[in-house]
């Protein structure tokens, strides 16, 4: 008789259980078993049958009942700009053809409606979609500009189109994305003014699914070899160096995933870090120096423009470094230290705040702007910002540039990056918090910023990696940091009505450092429950995905994901060098720090592992955090390092103390934060709508608490400056983010200056500026703007420019404008000018404010184009300036 595949499958994966039936658990929740042959999930069953064939009859949920629910909300030029949001359109498609009413643009529906037991989404429903632009069309015509509703401001020579963003494939909810997806614009092609289109949902082509086995079909013999009791583990190495040579592209560079060509520069860093630093190091050498471009480390494309908004590339620097300890190659370490100094010395200027230590920019590796900040947050917003991760790479980096120039004896540069190293280190106090014990997300607002207590994942472990806290603190943030039931996702609690990718999701490589974070501090609970968390996706779906769903632990429901992620598979094997056998290098040696948790003691080996000029065959047995005994070649040696110079062909066998440790796991339910309040401010008062869940608001001033309310208005003082926040706090205590800031100023405290009232006025196009005109500053025209400015009284100031950058789109590409600026021929700060729209000239808003003390009397501001203002881009680096604003916020 001759059966299917899948049910030859089906009889190994039964005869299998069967088999194993008795066979201790090494891992157990609430949602899914590990065993040390398998992965056992509800119905779901992952096997490794040897250790080069692993199998599996995981199927998404998300596969099996797709709701007929559909919730959409229009978007002109690809921004979140028809109604507030979590305020969408529904429809209910109960057919395989389905038309909506005609909807108008920023009318809301009626209430949602309930969808009928037992109704699902039919394969290739047709959903033809349609919109009344003709409000919208008339504003066009007759004011020129169409004023949304929260006050933003289109002009028609800006309009690009109206796109649909929605919950159902081939729709998104990444709006920032939406012009990079033709099949969601509409058209208007008899020019009545009704916009349409018509999608294909449920299509057959957009079931997620994975592959229901793997057969090592690759020569590892290359690499070093690992052998175990644990059948799975043992697969699940080796599938990650299967992998791995698939993530190298004919030209010798790392692919960043299956479905993610070319380097990136965050990407292959924190993956050299990992492990490929040992496993490919000429690949890395290659790789980090693709991201560099007149003597520079490239911030890849992002948001507002790239750096210094996104300011997370210099993680490159310790990649670099990890692969100059891994080899000891020091015609390495002269190529790159030049790179990173000058590249560190422009971050001085451009992102370091003096005045709290920390570092501006966006989270490291969180680059999705919604799904970590606040939507309110515009790009000139999230460089402000001062995050947790971003902060503690900065700190690392400067640490290892002391290293470098100790080595290649500059040593006059030695003093100061340890220096700055330590006011970072100083700084991330801000974001501390003593009762939660882990730090908070980032600090942010405008001109008085505070702490955001989400935790952030991988910042937290890579402050525990990094020594940014000592030893106790270490062990806090291990023990409190939250964790879900599938890992530790990238932010919690979770932002409503974001769907999944940074938010409510788990990444492995992060749960790579979280582990190695555990490890270092001594927690195996939370340990195993880190490899667990990277056993099981792997297993299950027989790749080693970017990420999954934090909430229900599926790959399918996540905006965008990747097979044979460079970054997960890099962290799989982590888990063995750095974890298991505890192997770091050092400039001179290399140090075994193993940490076996118990439910994974026995017997283990690393085989051919390349250390320099030497090979090293490594036995170890027992499990603990703690050697009992170790040889080398026979011989015990009384301390676990192993020399650089060491050369041929080593034996090295461990013995650990079966020791047991403390340590405890902060798991938490899935949770979702309040939304945040949308206020706004009239004579005195300010006034929100209520947001669903919330118990009470706290009323915030110039960053600090004022009042604790259960009202909706906030009566306040006029008369004097005041930044204000709302913050909604629900039953639990839990609070939302901060509302944007609203700011009250007395007309004698604020001075504009008009830009075209010091240069000669652009006589380009746009619309939408103040007074009489603006100023286009470039690389060649106005490269310094003389702003003359009087002042009326002492105290302190907050200086922003009014600009428009039309260069590129809010989330990608590299035409960041950035300016430094004087005051009086002095230093004040930097001024980044972000991109606000690709062609939108007419789109203006404010920069970053720049905080310094003047006196009363006459002032020379400038504005100037200096060698590190240099952007990604180099060519383009453009803006226009509407006015000068100079704000003045407090006495002293």
């Amino acid at each position: 008789m001759k059966y299917s595949v899948p049910i030859v499958i089906s009889l190994l994966l039964k005869t299998v259980c069967v088999n194993a039936q008795n066979t201790k658990p090494i891992y157990t929740s609430g949602a899914y078993t590990i065993y040390p042959d398998r992965v056992v999930q509800d119905k779901y069953t992952a096997i490794a049958a040897s250790p080069t064939d692993l199998k599996s009859n995981f199927q998404s949920p998300a596969n099996l009942f797709k709701s007929p629910m559909v919730d959409f909300k229009f978007s002109i030029n690809g921004k979140d700009n028809e109604m507030l949001s979590g305020n969408d359109h529904h429809f209910i498609c109960s057919g395989t053809n389905n038309d909506t009413p005609l909807i108008r643009f920023g009318q809301s529906d009626a209430d949602k409606k309930t969808v009928p037991q037992g109704l699902y989404l039919k394969p290739s429903s047709q959903f033809r979609i349609r919109v009344d632009m003709r409000a919208v069309l008339d504003a066009f015509t007759t004011k020129g500009y169409y004023t949304c509703f929260n006050g933003d401001k289109i002009y028609k020579d800006d309009f690009k189109g109206v796109f649909v963003a929605g919950s159902a494939a081939p729709m998104i909810w990444d709006f920032n994305n939406l012009i990079n997806h033709p099949e969601l614009e509409l058209k208007d092609p008899d020019g009545d003014g009704i916009y349409e289109t018509t999608l294909v949902l449920n299509k057959p082509g957009d079931v997620s699914s994975t592959a229901s086995a793997w057969k090592l079909d690759k020569d590892l013999s290359a690499f070093p070899q690992y052998h175990s009791t644990y059948q799975l583990s043992d697969a699940l190495y080796n599938l990650a160096l299967d992998e791995m040579q698939n993530a190298v592209e004919p030209d010798s560079t790392f692919r960043t995933g299956k479905e993610w060509s070319g380097v990136w520069t965050r990407d292959i860093s924190y993956s050299i870090i990992l492990s490929m630093a040992v496993l490919q190091p000429k690949v890395a050498m290659y790789s980090l120096m693709r991201k560099v471009k007149n003597g520079r480390i490239i911030q890849d494309t992002g948001t507002g423009g790239a750096y210094p908004v996104s300011s997370d590339r210099m993680i490159w620097a310790v990649a670099a470094w990890e692969v100059y300890k891994v080899t000891g190659d020091k015609a390495w370490l002269e190529k790159v230290y030049p790179i990173i100094k000058k590249s560190a010395a422009d971050d001085a200027l451009n992102v370091y705040d003096r005045q709290t230590g920390l570092v501006r920019g966006e989270s490291s590796f969180l680059d999705w702007r919604e799904e970590t900040y606040p939507r309110w947050m515009q790009p000139a917003d999230i460089y402000e910002s001062e995050c947790l991760g971003t902060s503690v790479v900065h700190y690392q980096v400067n640490k290892v540039l002391a290293a470098m120039a100790g080595l290649l004896g500059d040593g006059k540069a030695v003093s100061g990056y340890l220096h700055q190293a330590d006011l970072i280190k100083k700084g991330l106090d801000h974001l501390w918090l003593t009762d939660q014990g882990y730090f908070g997300q980032y600090l942010y607002g405008r001109n008085n910023k505070i702490v955001s207590p989400r935790s952030e994942a991988l910042g937290e472990a890579l402050a525990v990696l990094f020594d940014v806290v000592d030893a106790g603190k270490q062990q806090r943030v291990i023990n409190s940091t939250p964790v879900n039931g599938f890992g530790i996702p990238c932010i919690y609690p979770q932002i409503p009505d974001i769907l999944p990718y940074h938010n409510n999701a788990v990444w492995p490589f992060v749960e790579s450092y979280w582990a190695m974070a555990s490890a270092k501090a001594g927690n195996e609970t939370s340990l195993m429950r880190a490899i667990a968390a990277i056993y099981r996706p792997a297993a299950l779906w027989l790749t080693n995905k970017e990420n999954f769903v934090a909430s229900d632990g599926d790959f399918a429901g996540t905006q965008i994901n990747s097979s044979n992620m460079l970054w997960s598979l890099s962290g799989n094997i982590a888990l063995v060098y750095k974890v298991l056998f505890g192997i770091h290098y050092n400039e001179d040696n290399l140090v075994l720090a193993p940490f076996v948790p118990k439910a994974l003691a026995g017997e283990r080996s690393l085989l051919h592992f390349k250390y320099r000029n030497a090979v090293l065959d490594i036995d170890m047995a027992g499990y603990g955090n703690q050697i009992k005994r170790i040889t080398l070649d026979g011989k015990t040696i009384t301390e676990a390092i192993i020399p650089a110079d060491l050369q041929g062909n080593h034996k090295i066998k461990i013995e650990l103390m079966n020791n047991t440790f403390a340590g405890k796991s902060n798991l938490v339910p899935d949770y979702t934060a309040p939304e945040t309040p949308a206020v706004t401010y009239y004579k005195g008062k300010l006034t929100w709508p209520k947001v669903q869940n919330a118990i009470s608001y706290r009323v915030i001033k110039n960053g600090k608490l004022l009042a604790v309310t259960q009202s909706l208005t906030f009566k306040v003082n006029a008369d004097t400056y005041g930044e204000y926040q709302v913050i909604s706090i629900d039953a639990k205590g839990v609070a939302s983010f901060a509302s944007e800031p609203v700011f009250v100023i007395p007309a004698n405290s604020q001075q504009i200056i008009g830009a075209e009232t010091v240069a000669d006025k652009s006589n380009l196009p746009y619309l939408g500026f103040t007074g009489s005109g603006f100023v286009e500053i470039s690389k060649t025209i106005n490269t310094t703007l003389n702003i003359p400015a009087n002042i009326t009284k002492d105290g302190i100031y907050i200086i922003d420019l009014r600009y428009a950058n039309g260069n590129g789109p809010i989330n990608t590409e590299n035409k960041c404008a950035i300016r430094t600026l004087t005051v009086d021929g002095h230093f004040a700060g930097t001024a980044v000018l972000p991109q606000r729209g690709k062609g939108e000239w007419s789109n203006w808003g404010y920069s970053n404010g720049i905080r310094i003390k003047l006196t009363k009397g006459k002032h020379l501001i400038a504005l100037c184009f200096k060698d590190a203002n240099e952007n990604m881009n180099v060519d383009i680096n453009q803006a226009m300036i509407d006015h000068i604003r100079l704000i003045r916020i407090s006495d002293n």
